[in-house]
């Protein structure tokens, strides 16, 4: 077994958590979940695979995952969220770099392969889309926000080749879900930063999302996804605003 601590978040995932663990059970010497208070089979799933369940609420994703991470008894840390699966290639990928008597980096890229359904999304910028997972826990840290939080890594990084396998969204419903739920956060993000916020910048960032995702990136190769990739991520733009207008509104009219 490789010195590898996997590390995996986990909330009311129980669709999706056997499957995570499964990709990685075997050839990583540590799993560590920790739960934020599922009330589903989570845990009772994930306790086939690992005794490290740690429950802990989660005051923002940012704090969650740097805890996540300090837990681990390894050096190395492998990242995953319950959606996402090690591929065969990557697994051996890892298992390459992790057995060299010197690694000459603090973390690696990792390619994401994203899908919608049992739809792969290529274009619009959803592929490669690589993310920093793999790294040395003393090299590494999150922002501590409770949206989209930052990682931040010392230099050199390095980039594996190989894909992991992340089931975004169910369907088309699930995706409204989650747009829905982030845009909250991020509102709520700005508020707390007291961010100043205008409708104007907003109406520009939504227009430049759109083109980006379906002209620059060539999302009108994925079809029907890739429009509407392009058209959600316009619209997080809008929602986020309106919903961090409410917010204003609301706090005024409470003082």
């Amino acid at each position: 077994m490789l010195n590898l601590s996997v590390v995996v978040l986990t909330k009311n995932e129980e669709r999706n958590i056997k499957d995570c663990l499964e990709s990685v059970a075997g050839w990583a010497n540590e799993i560590i979940v920790v739960d934020d208070e599922s009330t589903d089979r989570t845990v009772d799933i994930a306790s086939q695979y690992t005794q490290r369940i740690i429950n802990r609420k989660m005051e923002n994703e940012g704090r969650q995952r740097n805890f996540a991470y300090a837990q681990a008894k390894n050096l190395w840390v492998l990242s995953l969220d319950a959606d996402e699966r090690v591929s065969d290639e990557l697994q051996d990928e890892i298992r390459e770099v992790l057995s060299k008597h010197h690694i000459d980096c603090n973390g690696f890229t990792i390619p994401r392969r994203n899908f919608i359904g049992n739809y792969w999304v290529k274009y619009g910028g959803w592929y490669p889309s690589p993310q920093l997972r793999l790294f040395r826990k003393d090299k590494f840290r999150y922002e501590e926000v409770s949206v989209h939080p930052r990682a931040f890594m010392d230099d050199p990084c390095g980039h594996l080749k190989c894909d992991i396998i992340h089931y975004s969204y169910k369907n088309i419903e699930d995706f409204l879900n989650k747009l829905n739920n982030q845009t909250t956060r991020e509102a709520q993000k700005w508020y707390g930063q007291n961010k100043p916020m205008r409708l104007g910048r907003f109406w520009y960032r939504a227009v430049d999302r759109f083109v980006r995702s379906y002209f620059v990136r060539k999302g009108y190769k994925d079809g029907f996804y890739g429009f509407l990739i392009a058209y959600f991520a316009a619209l997080y733009q809008f929602l986020s605003y309106l919903k961090y207008r409410e917010i204003v509104r609301h706090r005024k009219e409470n003082q």
